[in-house]
């Protein structure tokens, strides 16, 4: 019984967590067997912070390998995120909380995205980048939203 609770809890307590939807792709690498080496760029919504989505954009290995889920994905992404709509707190903002996480290889590696908030200049600042359970990677992009106020549509 306690093995319950402590695995409900344990699911209670990760973080709230958006999946991604694809908006496009283009072949960088053709392949003979298996799918094409690309760059995908995603969309999602902040989950804590509406008005806000954020564009991921991401190699992905193809071939034999990554076709079976095998491959891992280089490290480097890009963020943009940006206001589209009335921005409003849905929830408590953590500092540095993962907002977006996606697993690049079959065990070791995710990507991920958080968020800070910059109260002094109250701004939203999104931060994406990559780590392996043995050691990351440096590479990082950021991205920045000022909280303004939103023209309202009459």
């Amino acid at each position: 019984m306690w093995v319950a609770n402590g695995l409900l809890a344990a699911l209670l307590a990760l973080p709230l967590l958006v999946s991604a939807e694809e908006i496009g792709e283009v072949s960088t690498v053709f392949k003979w067997v298996g799918p094409n080496d690309k760059i995908v760029v995603e969309a999602f919504d902040d989950p804590k912070v509406s008005g806000v989505t954020c564009y991921l954009s991401r190699a992905k290995t193809g071939g034999v390998k990554g076709g079976l889920g095998l491959a891992e994905d280089r490290a480097e992404a890009s963020i943009a995120c940006r206001q589209v709509g009335p921005i409003r707190f849905t929830a408590e903002l953590k500092e540095g909380e993962v907002v977006f996480r996606e697993r690049t290889s079959l065990v070791f590696k995710t990507m991920q995205v958080v968020r800070f908030f910059d109260e002094k200049r109250n701004t939203l600042v999104y931060l994406v980048y990559s780590d392996r359970v043995i050691e990351g990677s440096p590479q990082n992009a950021v991205t920045a939203i000022p909280i303004l106020p939103w023209p309202e549509q009459s």
